[in-house]
């Protein structure tokens, strides 16, 4: 009896997925752990119902909702580009005195 239950509930977490709340500044403000069944929409109408907005296309102006695997891809992919915005030089610019070229 007990192996069907562990079984049972190791399906309900199988089928749940983590839905996260970013408002425009890419901050989680929200977690749900929600069926896999009901999409991004079902979960952008539950958060959209913590918020207690009747307006989706105001909820949309504020905030956006995703997985948190998708939140986690897009924060690491716009934190690279960042880090990267900071690396950016020209390094022969300034090693044009040690280049061996003619002027």
């Amino acid at each position: 009896m007990m192996v069907g239950r562990v079984l049972k509930l190791y399906w309900i977490k199988e089928n749940e997925l983590k839905y996260v709340l970013v408002n425009r500044f890419d901050e989680i403000v929200g977690r749900a752990e929600l069926s896999s069944d009901i999409g991004i929409g079902g979960a952008t109408t539950y958060f959209q119902g913590i918020k207690q907005m009747q307006s989706r296309k105001d909820f949309k102006k504020l905030w956006m909702v995703m997985t948190e695997e998708e939140w986690d891809k897009k924060f690491k992919l716009h934190l690279q580009d960042r880090q990267l915005e900071k690396r950016k030089f020209e390094w022969w610019k300034d090693d044009e005195d040690y280049l061996d070229i003619d002027k």
